[in-house]
């Protein structure tokens, strides 16, 4: 693409949600993507920008249906924490984004939860966050986190060729939250470090929810967040209007990207459905005192 997606970043403040029309379509103008109209991918790709660094990843058929199956298991056992997510108007709400059911007899529980292994040191972004950590301190948190421990791991396996220098920053985080944990007498975050098997500090689960266009202000941009959906479902579009593109969002596929930098959303899915993404809040890693990691690139050399 005939973008830089490094002078991108710099004109995207915290304001910029995705949520505006009219920003969206100024910045559309500014840094046209280089090809007309919106572009269906639905063959495995690798995006780049005008100076070969990697603004997206789109795999296919990345996860097994026994993978596909531990997934849905793991949601399940979130269930009750998914019917804590606070309903306005008609539409589901998180500490990011807003939420819209796409039907009222989902068999899945709808709704949209984030977990992380260092809540604390993320200030609480909001009452739900609270209620979620809480929720992780009974006697069922040890068997959440062993519930998501392979998943996770498949994610930083992925991550480890997508983009190896976040996935080193995020080695380096994890090494240096278990030392504070030690050094601070953080008992919790000690217990949760035990069984989190991602280099990502944080993972959100959306069953059943159709996400408008949006940014994930609280990403870091150079770093790739990691999103699937598995379960029953058919027709999922992922769009990304910031780049005039949209991408079969078929069962078992991965998508990286910078969910700070790109805009997003997804559409049009049929039947039930269940998305995970993983990524790295800064905060933590400012509390673990690791320097930002740059852009994903063709050339990377160890």
């Amino acid at each position: 693409m005939s973008i830089n997606i490094a002078r991108y970043s710099k004109l995207i403040s915290p304001k910029d949600t995705g949520h505006n029309e009219e920003r969206e379509e100024k910045l559309l103008e500014r840094c046209p993507p280089g090809h007309e109209g919106t572009k269906l991918v639905d063959i495995p790709a690798t995006i780049l920008d005008a100076s070969s660094a990697i603004i997206l990843w789109y795999l296919l058929d990345t996860l097994t249906d026994a993978t596909q199956k531990e997934i849905w298991a793991a949601s399940d056992l979130l269930a009750p924490m998914l019917k804590k997510t606070v309903k306005v108007d008609g539409i589901w709400r998180t500490n990011q984004e807003w939420f819209k059911p796409s039907s009222e007899n989902d068999v899945l529980t709808p709704g949209c939860i984030n977990l992380s292994l260092a809540w604390f040191q993320q200030g609480h972004e909001n009452q739900l966050d609270l209620e979620v950590s809480a929720s992780l301190k009974g006697a069922s948190s040890e068997k959440i986190l062993k519930a998501i421990a392979r998943p996770g791991a498949i994610a930083m396996a992925v991550l480890r060729v997508m983009h190896p220098e976040q996935y080193w920053a995020g080695l380096q985080a994890f090494s240096s939250l278990g030392e504070k944990a030690e050094s601070k007498e953080l008992p919790k975050m000690s217990e949760t470090l035990q069984y989190w098997t991602s280099v990502f500090n944080s993972l959100s689960v959306i069953c059943n929810q159709q996400t408008p266009n949006h940014r994930d202000h609280l990403s870091i941009p150079e770093c790739l967040d990691i999103l699937t959906m598995v379960e029953n479902y058919s027709n999922a579009r992922m769009s990304m209007p910031s780049l005039q593109l949209e991408f079969r969002y078929d069962l078992g596929c991965m998508i990286g990207f910078s969910g700070r930098i790109v805009r997003h959303g997804v559409h049009a899915a049929e039947g039930d459905w269940i998305a995970w993404a993983w990524y790295m809040r800064d905060s933590v890693h400012i509390y673990a005192g690791v320097t930002w990691c740059g852009w994903a690139r063709v050339d990377y050399k160890q």
